[in-house]
């Protein structure tokens, strides 16, 4: 995708926009106008995005058939047999038919559980008069008795009771035979008809958990996280990424909590843990605890004197936090004089106090971000009135698309700066890329990243500065030149976006080579809207 703004000043811009060689006055300045918003409407639209569907409670079944004869039309099997094979594959079409042709039918079909039953199988079993139940010892007639794919006979009452456990274990996708080291899976129309014979609100709850299979063990389609539920699923073609429901509900695919990127879901789900168990208590510590110069815990006072002890047993001055003996008197403590000034016990008290601080630093960002974030949510009904009042008025300028263009690109641009901060505590501090960043690499791409976030964050307090004037009262000139700062402060904010993105990708989390550390890519024009599935 070419960007429409190089990241150059914003005069610059201004000047490409307004550059009027014919000198025919303001009508050809508005008509360039117009074209460059245009053309920065289709370079955004331009994003590559995976395909992402809605599944609702009507459309599952079709969505699963689909899937279904796909397999069913390589393989000429039946469609119980199909959905034996893709449960077991985790719906997984492409898989199978790589299984298939790289190992052949035989094996594909034993991997799963699966056995296929020839017609001379079929009458050859059809010919017998009774049948002795290898489970109950019972014999009955055949009529009463049912032999799987896999060969094993047994009466039906041994196969219904079998069936009804498995079910109400939850174990109905894939139940096997009851024959000893027998672990092919039972054909589920013989399910079907022996537990609805008993129970047909059961044989319903099976028929239930095998479409839901489709949702339950696809990696690829999820159930929308929203609460209360909606009762819409996410088909995806990528795992990592950013979609929407059409509940309204955004979130991150991978782990279905609220999308965060560029934060990858192992520090997200780090992140949110320790702002639960931290944010609201880390004040507190920093005003009313000092830390245990031998475990660096935080230890509160509780009494007058100033020797207290760690819960790690080691006493210390409250005064100035040094170590100490454990022996009191009237006039001194042992080891210990709080008059003399020492560097080492210095250093040891501020490590405890930078990570703290650094804490600190990191959730003060992320907060203040989010906080804005709220507050700028507000800002869309003020600039619908605005817009209103401006239709109203008698102007040449007649589309204001514009404005709600740069709110959006705001409330996007200000998500990601706020879930940046997440990302740099754990890129930058140690805890989980100790090994792969020497302490002068992690100081020199900590710089690198810094600087971008630094120049995103100038931007987008510009673009909200701009968004929130009275331009309402303003003269039609006026107008257009703030329609032209916000369509150009909208672009470097975009184009600004992007480079971070890259910046991670390229060069943080690309050399690391860890699979667990993905994040979902950029998307100019904000997450995903999940279309209807036909």
């Amino acid at each position: 995708m070419e960007d429409c703004f190089d990241g150059s000043s914003d005069d610059d811009y201004y000047d490409r926009v307004y550059d009027d060689d014919d000198g025919e006055g303001e009508g050809e300045d508005f008509d360039g106008l117009q074209e460059a918003e245009d053309e920065t409407e289709i370079s955004m639209s331009c994003d590559k995005a995976p395909s992402c569907k809605v599944i609702r409670k009507e459309t599952l079944l079709a969505a699963q058939k689909e899937e279904l004869q796909r397999v069913m039309d390589l393989l000429s099997l039946k469609e119980h047999h199909a959905r034996t094979l893709l449960i077991h594959y985790r719906w997984n079409v492409y898989e199978v038919f790589t299984v298939f042709a790289e190992r052949g039918k035989e094996w594909l079909y034993s991997a799963a559980g699966l056995s296929v039953r020839s017609s001379k199988d079929i009458n050859s079993s059809a010919a017998l008069n009774t049948v002795t139940c290898e489970i109950c010892f019972e014999e009955v007639c055949a009529n009463e008795s049912t032999i799987m794919d896999c060969g094993h006979c047994f009466c039906n009452n041994c196969w219904t009771e079998h069936f009804i456990v498995k079910i109400n274990e939850g174990q109905s996708r894939r139940i096997s035979c009851m024959a000893h080291k027998c672990y092919a899976i039972c054909d589920e129309e013989n399910i079907r008809n022996l537990v609805s014979a008993r129970d047909p609100y059961l044989a319903e709850k099976f028929d239930r958990f095998l479409l839901e299979s489709y949702i339950e063990d696809n990696p690829r389609v999820k159930w929308c996280p929203s609460i209360p539920h909606c009762g819409n699923a996410i088909s995806v073609d990528d795992e990592y990424c950013e979609v929407e429901c059409a509940c309204g509900v955004q979130f991150c695919f991978s782990c279905s909590s609220e999308a965060h990127s560029p934060c990858s879901c192992p520090m997200w789900k780090l992140w949110t843990k320790k702002c639960h168990d931290e944010s609201e208590t880390v004040n507190w510590i920093t005003v009313n605890t000092k830390s245990c110069p031998r475990c660096y815990k935080p230890v509160e006072k509780n009494g007058g004197c100033n020797l207290v002890s760690c819960i790690c047993g080691q006493p210390f001055c409250w005064l100035c936090g040094s170590a100490t003996g454990l022996n009191h008197t009237w006039d001194s403590i042992e080891g210990h004089s709080c008059g003399r000034f020492k560097e080492d016990e210095v250093e040891k008290t501020e490590r405890a106090k930078k990570l703290l601080w650094r804490y600190s630093h990191y959730h003060n960002q992320f907060k203040g971000h989010t906080d804005s974030l709220k507050l700028e949510a507000k800002l869309k009904d003020k600039l619908q009135e605005k817009i209103i009042i401006l239709e109203a008025r008698d102007l040449k300028l007649r589309d204001f698309s514009w404005l709600t263009n740069g709110f959006n690109r705001l409330f996007r641009s200000r998500r990601i700066l706020s879930h940046s901060y997440p990302f740099a505590y754990y890129m930058f501090g140690g805890e989980l890329f100790k090994i792969e960043m020497i302490e002068k690499e992690r100081e020199i791409k900590q710089n690198l990243f810094e600087d971008q976030q630094q120049q995103l964050g100038f931007n987008i307090e510009q673009l909200s500065m701009v968004l929130e004037e009275p331009f309402d009262d303003y003269s039609e000139e006026e107008l257009l030149a703030r329609r032209m700062k916000i369509m150009a402060l909208s672009g470097v904010v975009d184009n600004l976006c992007k480079r971070l993105y890259e910046c991670i990708e390229n060069d943080l989390l690309a050399p690391l080579q860890h699979e667990t550390i993905n994040i979902a890519p950029y998307r100019s024009m904000g997450v995903e809207k999940a279309s209807e599935l036909a």
